[in-house]
């Protein structure tokens, strides 16, 4: 059964930051949207993308392993928005020996030429971001460029030099938008070339009840008031709307007796989906730093807003200093845990109850 559990999610509980994103867009100007995965950024930024009538491009950067791809998918997302012909005619004028287009029944592809150079490389890719200006000027609309994961291109750019070539194209370019999207707002990377900064927090409790019920009512279904089902279900997802609509999506295929959730129920979808993510869970697990691994663990078990502290670090054997303060980074910058402001809590909510599951047995 399928089931739109994104109705309306992008404005409700968060419409001061909707509205400054669309005072942004509207502007074109450019934005960081911060928050852990499946807090709602793409989907907050697309529909105010909408509102403003905008193109919107997205990137996935954590797909880009290198500058080729970084290039090639940039090309995909602007061939999927714009008029083939538009595209040869930039290919024929501006960019010969550097892409081609390919045609097909159904779509465009704008691709890099098969044999190219280092330099060509570094060419088209210096072209290719000023295209979405170009074409923003032909169509007289606004575009919208969304990169998500935007801080994954260090992992391959060592100097810099695609980053800082990429901001210089964001501060200057007049029609275009830029909306870079990261787990955290890191100051030292945003000095020379500042933008407005948007952060998405976990939802209140009353904001996501209400969006569940709705939601729930659309299928004929609701909490059994006689129950905790409700309290439990907001216990479970902590304000984070991906694991809530996750836990909807379960809730509906579940066989209710006069369309009435239970806690029992509520209970039993919970356990099915750890189940099923157990061997996603278990998979990150082995991609974390020791340093990191300790301390998330101590996290799951012992929440803390002073990781710090001279008590905690000797409760839990972690170790002093730069180690800890860099895995305290290192999993804020993966999404797993909130920073200061949220208690350096684990950041999503089912594979916080997964871990301290599996810590317990």
């Amino acid at each position: 059964m399928n089931v739109n559990v994104s109705t309306s999610i992008a404005v409700v509980g968060r419409s001061a930051q909707f509205q400054h994103i669309v005072e942004i867009l509207a502007r074109s100007e450019d934005l960081l949207i911060t928050g852990v995965p499946g807090c709602g950024r793409r989907t907050l930024v697309r529909t105010a993308a909408s509102e403003v009538g905008a193109i919107a491009l997205e990137v996935d950067c954590i797909r880009a392993t290198a500058g080729r791809q970084l290039i090639q998918l940039l090309a995909e997302a602007i061939s999927q928005s714009f008029d083939s012909t538009l595209l040869q005619t930039w290919v024929n004028t501006i960019a010969k020996d550097l892409f081609t287009i390919h045609v097909d029944e159904n779509s465009t592809h704008l691709r890099l030429a098969s044999a190219i150079t280092p330099k060509q490389l570094w060419q088209a890719f210096e072209r290719l971001i000023q295209l979405p200006q170009l074409l923003a000027e032909v169509v007289n609309k606004r575009v919208v460029l969304i990169l998500q994961s935007f801080p994954h291109l260090r992992s391959w750019d060592r100097n810099s030099e695609w980053e800082n070539t990429l901001r210089r194209e964001i501060k200057s370019q007049t029609r275009v938008s830029y909306v870079l999207i990261a787990t955290i707002a890191e100051i030292a990377h945003t000095e020379d070339y500042p933008l407005e900064v948007v952060e998405l927090t976990p939802l209140a409790d009353e904001v996501l009840a209400v969006w569940a019920r709705g939601i729930l009512h659309t299928q004929g279904l609701t909490f059994d008031a006689r129950s905790q089902a409700i309290d439990i279900f907001i216990n479970a997802v902590q304000g984070h709307i991906g694991d809530a609509m996750t836990l909807i999506r379960r809730l509906v295929t579940l066989q209710c007796a006069d369309g009435l959730i239970s806690d029992r129920q509520v209970r039993q979808a919970i356990q099915g989906l750890l189940q099923d993510l157990s061997n996603t869970f278990e998979s990150l697990l082995m991609l974390l730093p020791a340093s990191q691994l300790q301390l998330l663990e101590c996290l799951a078990l012992d929440p803390t807003s002073k990781p710090q502290s001279r008590e905690y670090i000797q409760k839990h054997g972690l170790s002093r200093g730069g180690s800890l303060q860099g895995a305290l980074i290192g999993l804020q910058q993966k999404g797993l845990i909130y920073s200061a402001e949220q208690n350096y809590r684990l950041a999503l909510p089912f594979f916080a109850l997964w871990l301290r599951q599996r810590l317990s047995e």
